[in-house]
């Protein structure tokens, strides 16, 4: 009796982890059969969690939305994770949880092992909250936006943008955070092409339209993508140099919404910048205080000269 109970923990938390599953990958990962996944997969629908099942070589199991939330089986790190997240939440850049955070943190620490709440309470008790600066954005909107990424399904929404207000429809790939502000990467379906979106320009929650089959990604690190999106493609100047400095050094010196950084080899960078006027470019790359290269364009070169020969008139003899 223990060891099916046991065994039917494990199932329902291996349901939580990923969406899909075939009933051969459960059975492997639980060490049974396939014929007793399908009695223990009864029995969960009987305990009144909805395991929807596709029959088929290509069907399996997928734990539904029921009318009861499932136990959610953390291990140490990452309850701690949930607690310290849910703290960060009530002072966060999403509007509308602070309350519910405090709630769920409470019901959380009244089960967490005496060994994990020193953990946690130390955290809590050595950590200072400043306020964000960053725009506030509606919890329903972006529950709805992550919700549509992982079911693949089309969004339509009104945005903001700089030409004005438009109506979108894309094919949602993910969010991004840099600190201040929530991103979506999405392909543009009107436009037929890759987006960018700042998620507080969306106006109101996004309406919910048919599944798609995933497109290839624009690029492999999605933070990435966001990172030089920002810093480098709405401008007119595409400025390139490497960093005589390690990847670590040059990030702790520069902000991934500004620059876009890739690794050269251990000792060296490259980073791209996106500017309206390349002169600004050499008085703001030195101030980093890393010896660096110029890669191009070559207009680049003759500012840096110029403004090389001023800086050393008016240092003097």
């Amino acid at each position: 009796m223990l060891e099916t109970s046991a065994r039917l923990l494990k199932l329902l938390s291996l349901l939580q982890v990923r969406r899909d599953w075939t009933g051969a990958d459960l059975a492997r990962r639980l060490g049974v059969d396939v014929r007793t996944v399908r009695r223990d997969v009864d029995k969960l629908r009987t305990l009144g969690y909805p395991v929807n099942a596709a029959p088929g070589v290509s069907g399996g199991y997928r734990l539904g939305a029921g009318a009861e939330l499932p136990p959610l089986l953390l291990d140490d790190d990452e309850a701690v994770a949930v607690a310290v997240g849910l703290r960060t939440a009530a002072n966060g850049t999403v509007a509308g949880i602070e309350e519910t955070s405090v709630r769920a943190l409470a019901k959380l620490e009244q089960v967490l092992p005496s060994r994990l709440r020193r953990r946690v309470n130390a955290l809590q008790a050595h950590t200072v909250a400043l306020p964000t600066r960053g725009t506030r954005v509606d919890a329903g909107t972006l529950t709805a936006i992550a919700g549509a990424c992982r079911d693949h399904q089309r969004l339509r929404f009104g945005y903001a943008g700089r030409d004005g207000g438009t109506r979108r429809h894309v094919e949602p790939l993910g969010l991004a955070h840099t600190g201040r502000r929530w991103y979506l990467v999405a392909w543009d379906v009107d436009k037929a092409d890759w987006r960018t979106f700042r998620v507080d320009r969306i106006e109101a929650e996004p309406t919910l339209g048919a599944r798609f089959t995933p497109r290839e990604p624009p690029a492999d690190d999605l933070a990435s993508y966001v990172s030089r999106q920002l810093s480098v493609a709405p401008y007119q100047h595409e400025a390139r140099l490497i960093m005589h400095a390690p990847y670590d050094v040059v990030a702790a010196r520069t902000s991934h919404t500004s620059v876009h950084l890739e690794r050269v080899d251990d000792e060296r960078t490259r980073l791209t910048v996106g500017t309206s006027s390349l002169e600004e470019v050499g008085p703001w790359i030195a101030m980093i205080g890393v010896d660096f290269e110029v890669e191009g364009p070559e207009e680049l070169r003759r500012h840096l000269r110029a403004t090389a020969e001023r800086l050393l008139r008016a240092a003097g003899p």
